[in-house]
């Protein structure tokens, strides 16, 4: 626990009488540096929260220092950048080393840039909410001096964020907690998602709508204490949609439609650098080495998947489809022919 939780704490110089009499323009320069030290440890904020531009500007250039460190670790994959900005507890825990591995992956995906930043002055110890325009942060108030910092990239459709939160300890200002969750996918957060599900389902694409429900669970929640204010409602349509989906569609759906009738199993989503897509799995009576003959009948499913299944061919990138000739199994991998079709 830290000590003089309310105590700010003073800097003192100590100089002996001898080098004061030997050098009294250092006397000037060690007084008035001393001074200044005092004044700058001793400034009093107002208990309450600065975010982004409310934050001071000498203030948060100390905090964007700290920042620049801590990424420049992340990047490198390097704890050892890292330990001058962690607090001890940090530093300690081992489970940290695969944290900041897999940030230095996300990290070289994309620049990454500062979404919001809260410095936050405490009264009290104890569970704190934050509410911003389009979410509300909860976290426990463990120092009266807190920062919070959250990062995401500038310009891939599946986004990563980065948040880090730092604690002024009574050995200064330390790297406390990170995190790296999901923000956005698709290039959409999850009340984005969550509206283009509505409008998917308005439209009759049941499959769209809970493809983009599912994706918005994934990132409804970037931090763990970052909350989006219509949760409850979304999850009470995901309910609606399954139900729906469930009794429209039995599978295996065997497309009559086609000479071959392959037979739809699951239909599922992949993640690519470019978003995530629908991956449907079929059974085709073709052999597998048959690649020629496999290409010609996803052709043909290519041209009524829209019919049967509406929505699915619309709006998107690529639909992924694997061609199987017997059914995936839990105890070893089955052979399949994978196949892309590209929409825009």
């Amino acid at each position: 626990m830290q000590k003089d939780y309310y105590r700010t704490a003073k800097t003192t110089f100590t100089l002996s009488l001898t080098s004061m009499r030997s050098i009294p323009s250092l006397i000037k320069l060690f007084s008035l540096l001393s001074i200044f030290s005092f004044l700058t440890s001793c400034t009093s904020y107002e208990p309450g929260i600065y975010k982004n531009g409310k934050i001071n500007t000498s203030q948060k250039e100390d905090f964007h220092a700290l920042n620049n460190q801590m990424l420049e670790g992340l990047k490198a994959n390097s704890p050892r950048l890292m330990e001058g900005v962690m607090s001890r507890e940090m530093i300690e825990d081992n489970s940290r080393l695969r944290l900041i591995e897999l940030c230095s992956n996300r990290l070289k995906e994309d620049s990454y840039t500062l979404l919001d930043e809260y410095y936050i002055v405490h009264k009290e110890r104890g569970k704190k909410v934050i509410k911003a325009p389009n979410y509300a942060l909860s976290y426990d108030a463990d120092t009266r001096e807190m920062y919070m910092a959250f990062f995401i990239p500038k310009s891939i459709p599946n986004k990563y964020m980065i948040s880090a939160v730092y604690c002024k300890y009574d050995y200064g200002w330390k790297l406390s907690h990170l995190e790296l969750n999901p923000y956005a996918l698709n290039g959409k957060t999850a009340p984005e998602l969550f509206e283009k599900a509505k409008q998917a389902y308005a439209q009759k694409y049941l499959l769209n709508a809970l493809n983009n429900l599912e994706l918005a669970k994934v990132c409804a929640n970037p931090y763990e204490g970052w909350k989006y204010p219509d949760e409850a409602g979304m999850n009470d349509f995901y309910s609606k949609v399954i139900e729906e989906i469930n009794l429209k569609y039995l599978y295996p759906l065997t497309l009559n439609q086609v000479p071959t009738h392959p037979r739809i199993f699951s239909i599922s989503t992949q993640t690519t650098p470019d978003g995530v897509f629908p991956l449907v799995y079929y059974m085709s009576s073709i052999k597998l080495k048959d690649t020629a003959a496999l290409r010609k009948e996803n052709e043909n499913i290519k041209k009524v998947i829209g019919k049967v299944i509406p929505g699915i061919d619309k709006d998107k990138k690529y639909v992924f489809y694997d061609a199987f000739n017997e059914w995936p199994r839990n105890d070893r991998s089955v052979d399949r022919y994978d196949m892309t079709e590209k929409l825009k």
